[in-house]
């Protein structure tokens, strides 16, 4: 049997900070009580709501303008990671969220893991069409360059 709690942070894939949701009991027990996201429904915490709707209404502007502004600064970029492949062009490895997010941290720009638009590891060379998803929905488009370096293989 779902409850009734008020959210009193934002909970990715559940709620903003206001709302009130219905989850199971094990769900708010273990997760969002003891990490302070949610407090039970009641008459008292209802009267917050208004409050936390009115903070989360400045904070989404905050949030939007500076999504925006580096959504702005990236849209259209170009990164470059030079992979190690074999003599038949296959990379060794793939390209993931880490090596994405250190590209963008060495042109000086600092984002989360869960910005980069990324379902599954790249593991082919070429240039792929990539997405950023920012706070608030802001996204930008840019482009990765995986670029092979060959390996010299021990002749014998």
């Amino acid at each position: 049997m779902k409850q009734q709690y008020l959210l009193i942070a934002d909970v990715e894939d559940v709620g903003r900070s206001g709302e009130v949701i219905a989850v199971q009991p094990g769900f708010a027990r273990n997760y969002l009580i003891p990490q302070q996201k949610a407090v039970p429904a009641s008459q008292h915490t209802l009267r917050m709501q208004a409050r936390l709707k009115e903070e989360r209404a400045k904070q989404a502007e905050v949030d939007r303008k500076g999504a925006e502004e580096l959504a702005a600064k990236l849209e259209g970029s170009t990164l470059t990671v030079k992979v190690k492949v074999d003599p038949e062009g296959n990379m060794y490895g793939s390209v993931g969220f880490a090596d994405i997010v250190k590209l963008f941290a060495d042109k000086g720009f600092t984002l989360e893991r869960r910005s980069i638009g990324l379902n599954k590891p790249i593991k082919e060379i070429g240039i792929h069409p990539m997405v950023l998803k920012f706070k608030e929905g802001v996204t930008c488009n840019y482009t990765l360059h995986i670029e092979g370096e060959k390996t010299t293989e021990p002749q014998s």
